[in-house]
């Protein structure tokens, strides 16, 4: 070979590796958050009696980790911190909202989307949003603005809130699916419309019967919080919520599988949230009833993405994060055999509690992150927060957050690359009140209240004393054990008032 053939083998081989690295430090990323599943409710962490053989896949491929936590023991305030960065109790009005709230993101500020937008990618959100949508009291036969795509996606398409809830339609980008312009949609909170069937009036027309609350607008069956009448040929089959949404989610990706710039998609399941009406496919799959084959149908999903990445061949470079946006509950309104039916299944693994709760069984959820180009299969022990995505996915992508961005986000990037056996110091868990996780410490601030929920049956973690944990030792959290470490609660409590008053130190 002359000395000039070789020079040019050699660059072209040196350009090969450059783009080649540039790729991988640019990966297509996948969030796949789940509604309401409990650390215990998959097959790859201890779940016997349903079968989740797509996300064991991801457990199997990827890395896998005990200590991932949501930063709140209900949805929209988790959605609101992973998308921002900054933990839900900042925000007056990030509780779990009515469908007829206003975004509760305020446009312009860096979002976990927005920021990723500046790095070059196409965004988009399919599935479940939660977070608001236009500026309160919404017109939905017009244009429905601002939402998503004012705070970093480039497309959507949701549910306006949540299955439970009206409106029973789906949103794409700013237009409701399907409506038929002389059948308006008309939303109401506080009153019933005259001559629309109500689930209190009309037992008999119900194929799902509330336990309690949501006894209002009877939509497809079902009776929902709130009230609403018109958009007949927009409203939804709750037993399509899977396939139309999960096709959706495949649809971007084909859509962007040539592109130049890298993808971002938020892929957020209704499953395995109330009403539970899995499609008949599911049905009976396994013995728990609509709860569990609703995991089933959650599992069938995660499978079609992983599915359609390996057919396009976008798999080894895609970055994967599955997890859920609070633990879980049984009885969440609806008479749907999942309690009867629960048999010796533990949906939150053997931590306590669940959502709405107090204890570590309301924000310890699967987390699971595989990108084949880049992470080692395993398992990993660090603490993980997905209010730290922000600040992660910033490192991942070369860009540097501007003071006052993503607040509470820290960077944990070598530990979900498991560069790092380490992640964060502490973490602040948010449900009626906060709490402190240190190290091997869970620190649950004095409440009063009933220490079971009357209508979930959940244990809340309320209590009028102080309560210290090692969940080394006690992952159940059985012995409370301040009154023999009052120095460990001490220095807790000031940092849990620190976090609170001061923000998260960097």
């Amino acid at each position: 070979m002359s000395r000039f053939l070789l020079i040019a083998a050699l660059h072209l081989a040196a350009s090969a590796a450059f783009l080649s690295a540039a790729e991988t430090a640019r990966p297509n990323i996948v969030l796949i958050y789940a509604d309401d599943l409990g650390y215990g409710d998959i097959s790859c962490q201890g779940a016997t009696r349903v079968s989740t053989p797509n996300i064991d896949r991801l457990a199997k491929e990827g890395l896998r980790f005990t200590d991932g936590h949501s930063s709140s023991a209900t949805c929209t305030p988790s959605r609101f911190s992973m998308l921002t960065g900054e933990y839900a109790f900042r925000q007056k009005g990030t509780g779990v909202l009515p469908g007829d709230a206003g975004l509760i993101i305020k446009p312009g500020r860096t979002t976990l989307p927005s920021m990723l937008q500046k790095a070059g990618y196409k965004t988009a959100v399919v599935g479940k949003w939660h977070l608001g949508l236009g500026e309160g009291n919404v017109d939905w036969n017009t244009d429905v603005k601002p939402g998503p795509m004012e705070v970093g996606f480039d497309s959507s398409y949701i549910m306006a809130a949540t299955g439970d809830r009206v409106p029973c339609v789906y949103v794409k980008d700013h237009k409701v699916v399907g409506l038929d312009p002389n059948d308006p949609i008309k939303v109401s909170y506080k009153e019933p419309f005259p001559g629309e069937p109500t689930g209190k009036a009309n037992p008999d027309m119900l194929k799902l019967h509330p336990s309690h609350g949501h006894d209002m607008a009877l939509i497809n069956g079902i009776s929902r919080i709130g009230y609403m009448t018109g958009g007949k040929s927009a409203r939804w089959v709750d037993e399509d919520f899977a396939d139309v949404i999960t096709r959706e989610a495949v649809s971007f990706i084909e859509a962007n599988k040539n592109n130049a710039q890298p993808f971002f998609l938020f892929f957020a399941t209704h499953d395995i949230h109330v009403p539970r009406v899995p499609n008949s496919r599911f049905v009976g799959k396994t013995p728990m009833g609509p709860r569990g084959d609703a995991i089933a149908q959650l599992d069938w999903s995660v499978g079609e993405v992983l599915d359609a990445l390996e057919r396009l061949k976008l798999a080894e470079n895609t970055l994967i994060i599955f997890s859920s946006d609070n633990g879980p509950v049984v009885d969440d309104g609806y008479k749907d055999g999942a309690v009867e039916k629960l048999g010796d299944h533990k949906p939150a693994g053997e931590y306590r509690g669940g959502k709405y709760s107090r204890f570590e069984g309301a924000t310890r959820v699967p987390f699971i992150v595989r990108w084949p180009a880049k992470v080692k299969p395993g398992t990993s022990d660090a603490l993980v927060c997905q209010v730290d995505l922000s600040a992660s996915f910033a490192a991942l992508t070369g860009q540097t957050l501007a003071k006052g961005d993503a607040p509470d986000s820290l960077n944990v990037l070598p530990a979900l690359l498991g560069e790092s056996k380490e992640g964060r110091n502490h973490l602040v868990e948010h449900a009626a009140g906060l709490s402190l996780r240190k190290g091997p410490w869970k620190l649950i601030t004095p409440a009063n209240g009933p220490k079971v929920s009357k209508f979930t049956n959940t244990e809340t973690g309320a209590d009028p004393q102080m309560q210290l944990f090692d969940l080394t030792k006690d992952p159940g959290e059985k012995t409370n054990v301040a009154s023999s470490h009052p120095e460990m609660v001490a220095e807790m409590k000031a940092l849990l008032d620190k976090v609170a008053t001061e923000g998260t130190p960097h």
